[in-house]
């Protein structure tokens, strides 16, 4: 009997083993135990390929990137990615396979076969363990339904779930803005806002963070390029234009491995039912890949479609200015959201991170002291959560103020609801690990970071601010610094950690010029200030008193 090209590349190849995959580390193929090829993006499978030529072994991110990319400036990120598209090909979602080992590198932990005979290997694998073949047996059962789904809407599948590590990844780009006037730009954005939150959370499609699928505003559409750089399998682009007190909606949704049409469709609405529309395109795209969402409608009307348009526009200000001024500007923006519709969740998450930031920079000292001031922010972050329950970005407010209220498990718990509620969203991600680094738990916090990454591939400046400071708490001072200079522009929040890495590493004048540029906008900080603040919430064994004594080598007054 003749044997097909795969099963003669198959006996020629040296394999090692993964619970039910199989790479093949001469032609640099995954595939399953049953020889289905499993895709992989060329660059993951080199990663993968340097992983498994020593299994079980530590290697380290700059063996992996001489590797890989020998002549050839990327960042990290460039890695990170890789990793992250290795384990969501092997369904690692515990990264047990793939195991990240902080400030070292990576480990793939697998099993080595010399396989002269991968139908051997294969049934060894299956006798050893049947749990593995169940495994297998289930994703191909639960991909088996996701293609019939999205190709013949077959009802009798619609109802089976489909695991995480085995989901479809889509890229939710930033719809076209038709419009003209105060509204465009903003309404825009709060379409595929609304869908990438919405989506993520019914757990339908891993869902790439809206920082790097929003990089591709106002850029062509190609579906494959686009697929390639963030390692999805589908795009949702479209557009929407407001005219008068109507709302025009298309979208559809493409293959991002070929570029072919999967789905199409236009809405022509009130403005109020901006929300109705985000969920009819979530339920035509859910049932594409298998699942039906049966939930009811969402309520929704022109006010809380205008409160919204205030808070986006608020949130823009101080995302392009983590200053004093940008925080002025998120509150008078979250005022008029909350004028526009005090029934809305908008305002009040906005006032709260408004009255959250004065509590951490001390911007308005002079208006109200640090407790006073997150006392306001809990207020209205408490409020916004009583509105909308189910808003990740208040739990995410809320989370925040616990943990500069130094309430450590209340903050764990306010931020593994919020990253329930959009699993999708890097930021909050992010944001969760000041709770774990005040109480000295770096690595996981590291981990959490590169978790960020992996969702969010071109993701903005502050995860290198805040992987400094994880670095710093882990006395790796000169790493922080590299990680602080990946940001494309420090702003002054930020000065105030340069300056204590600068401290760390001896850097007396540098440190001193960072902390006087900081000061500009915070005249007021003091060391005094700074430990009775931080006293019951900077917990980590002697974080705070070594940060004391770097503050002052930088000059803060006393």
């Amino acid at each position: 009997m003749s044997r097909t090209a795969p099963e003669i590349d198959l006996k020629s190849a040296e394999t090692i083993t993964f619970r039910g995959f199989v790479f093949l580390t001469k032609s640099k193929e995954l595939r399953t135990v049953e020889g289905k090829a499993v895709n992989l993006r060329s660059q993951s499978a080199e990663v993968l390929s340097v992983l498994a030529a020593r299994p079980g072994e530590i290697v380290s991110k700059d063996a992996l990137m001489q590797a890989v990319w020998p002549d050839t400036f990327v960042t990290d990120d460039s890695l990170t990615q890789c990793i992250a598209d290795i384990r969501r090909a092997l369904g690692d979602d515990a990264h047990v396979m793939v195991e990240t080992v902080p400030k070292r590198g990576y480990r793939l932990n697998a099993d080595l076969s010399d396989a002269a005979d991968p139908n051997a290997a294969a049934g060894t694998e299956r006798a050893r363990t049947r749990f593995s073949q169940r495994g297998f047996i289930l994703a191909a059962l639960a991909l088996l339904a996701a293609a019939i789904g999205a190709y013949y809407g077959a009802e009798a599948w619609r109802a089976a779930p489909v695991r995480s590590s085995d989901m479809p990844r889509i890229a939710i780009l930033p719809f076209d803005d038709m419009s003209a006037g105060a509204d465009k730009g903003y309404l825009s954005d709060a379409v595929a806002e609304g869908i990438i939150t919405e989506l993520a959370r019914s757990k339908t499609y891993a869902v790439i963070s809206r920082n790097s699928s929003f990089r591709y505003r106002g850029k062509p559409i190609d579906a494959r390029q686009i697929g390639d750089e963030l390692g999805v399998d589908y795009l949702l682009e479209g557009s929407q234009q407001k005219i008068g007190d109507r709302l025009k909606v298309s979208a559809q949704l493409l293959n991002a491995h070929d570029g072919s049409h999967v789905w199409a469709n236009s809405y022509n609405r009130e403005i109020g039912d901006l929300f109705v529309v985000q969920e009819e395109i979530i339920r035509t795209l859910a049932d594409r890949v298998g699942i039906r969402i049966e939930r009811p409608l969402p309520q929704s009307d022109a006010a809380q479609v205008s409160a919204l348009r205030y808070y986006l526009m608020g949130r823009a200000k101080i995302g392009e200015d983590i200053s004093a001024e940008g925080n002025e500007l998120l509150r008078q923006f979250s005022l008029k959201a909350i004028e526009a519709d005090p029934n809305s969740q908008f305002g009040y998450i906005g006032l709260a991170w408004y009255y959250r930031n004065d509590a951490v920079f001390g911007w308005h000292a002079q208006e109200h002291n640090r407790n006073e001031a997150l006392k306001l922010a809990a207020k209205y972050a408490d409020k916004a959560i009583l509105l909308a329950p189910d808003d990740a970005e208040a739990h995410e407010v809320r989370a925040s103020i616990h943990t500069e209220a130094g309430e450590v498990e209340q903050a764990l718990a306010q931020y593994d609801q919020a990253i329930a509620l959009n699993p999708s969203n890097s930021h909050i991600l992010v944001m969760s690990t000041n709770v774990l680094l005040y109480v000295g738990r770096a690595d996981e916090a590291i981990d959490r970071i590169e978790q960020a990454k992996g969702i969010d591939p071109f993701h903005p400046d502050w995860f290198h601010w805040q992987m400094g400071w994880a670095l710093w708490e882990k006395n790796d001072c000169g790493a922080a610094l590299a990680a602080m200079r990946k940001m494309s522009r420090i702003p002054s929040g930020a000065q105030r950690m340069l300056a204590g890495i600068h401290a760390c590493l001896g850097n007396k004048r540098e440190a001193k010029e960072a902390l006087a540029v900081f000061l500009q906008n915070t005249p007021s900080e003091s060391i005094s200030k700074e430990r009775r603040e931080w006293d019951k919430i900077w917990t980590a064994p002697g974080s705070l008193d070594r940060w004391i004594k770097q503050m002052r080598f930088a000059g803060l007054p006393e």
